[in-house]
């Protein structure tokens, strides 16, 4: 029998649900992928790119606490976050201004709404 997604530590039924729209639909499965496989997938399924859901992602897969990424260890993350998005997601409308650019880098506003 496989376990649920959300008995992995900081990913609850949003997250879970997520994941069984990307195709994942065990915490067996997301193990086996990964923490930037996963998310890669997340994107591809229509997840609009968070950075605090990434490292949420990453801290849980190690039994970690959420907020226990600070620091240098965050600073790595936010690299491996913003090469995983460039490479994965593409925007549905170019933003049009630098303003909504911004919020979007980090993951506030979906261009395709505005």
């Amino acid at each position: 029998m496989s376990t649920p997604v959300s008995s992995i530590r900081n990913l609850g039924p949003a997250v879970e649900a997520a994941c069984h729209k990307a195709g994942i639909h065990s915490a067996e499965e997301l193990r086996a992928l990964g923490a930037d496989e996963t998310y890669a997938r997340l994107l591809r399924s229509g997840t609009r790119p968070h950075f605090i859901g990434y490292y949420v992602l990453v801290m849980g897969l190690q039994g970690r606490p959420w907020n226990d990424c600070k620091g240098k260890e965050k600073a790595e993350l936010r690299a491996r976050f913003d090469a995983l998005k460039a490479k994965t997601f593409t925007p549905k409308v170019k933003a049009t201004n630098e303003l909504e650019a911004w919020l979007d880098k980090i993951g506030v506003i979906e261009k395709s709404t505005l």
